[in-house]
């Protein structure tokens, strides 16, 4: 097994018992950053059109759903059918979807903007559930494409989670101070 030489772009990573190792590209922050600006944008984008023009959930959630022989189709047509949960996805789907989308493209709180538009696009993967050209569509594309942004610490790229991080609180740098903070921000 060769060793990759300390300064080089690495990766390395451990599960159970098995550890892989890889170089990557200079060029790779860029593309991480690409990506979160183009999930943040399309994400925001989205958001601000559902706020500014007619959005209601209702509809999708108890007939679209049930139509295409989705998995989850009970689960869809009970959130259709409880008023409280159609009203609660009129706020939650049109505002998620901005402040994801924000949140990505200053780099702000970036793990957690990334968790919560994979959580998102879970969903819409089930709701828009449709598997005539395969279990790979673009919902969950998009999916893993914020898992990578999470997983990349995109936030600290070009973003403000690198200043948060480093905040200082009583002479210790805020993540130092909060180590959990390091699960919704990078």
């Amino acid at each position: 097994m060769s060793t990759i030489p300390s300064g080089v772009n690495q990766l390395e990573s451990k599960v159970g018992g098995l550890t892989v190792h890889s170089k990557v590209h200079s060029l790779s922050a860029w593309f991480v950053l690409a990506l979160r600006l183009m999930m943040g944008y399309a994400f925001a984008y989205s958001g601000f059109t559902k706020i500014t023009g007619e959005f209601a959930a209702g509809g999708y959630l108890s007939k679209v759903a049930a139509t295409n022989g989705n998995p989850l189709a009970d689960m869809f047509a009970w959130m259709g059918s409880t008023p409280w949960f159609v009203d609660f996805a009129n706020v939650a789907v049109p505002w998620g979807e901005l402040f994801i989308g924000l949140g990505l493209l200053v780099g702000a709180l970036v793990r957690l903007a990334a968790f919560f538009g994979a959580l998102m696009m879970l969903m819409f993967y089930f709701g828009n559930w449709d598997v005539a050209h395969g279990v790979i569509n673009g919902d969950f594309a998009y999916m893993l494409v914020f898992l990578a942004v999470a997983a990349f610490a995109a936030g600290r790229i070009l973003g403000l989670d690198q200043y948060i991080e480093r905040y200082d609180i009583g002479g210790q740098a805020l993540v130092e101070r909060y180590p959990a903070l390091e699960y919704i921000l990078g």
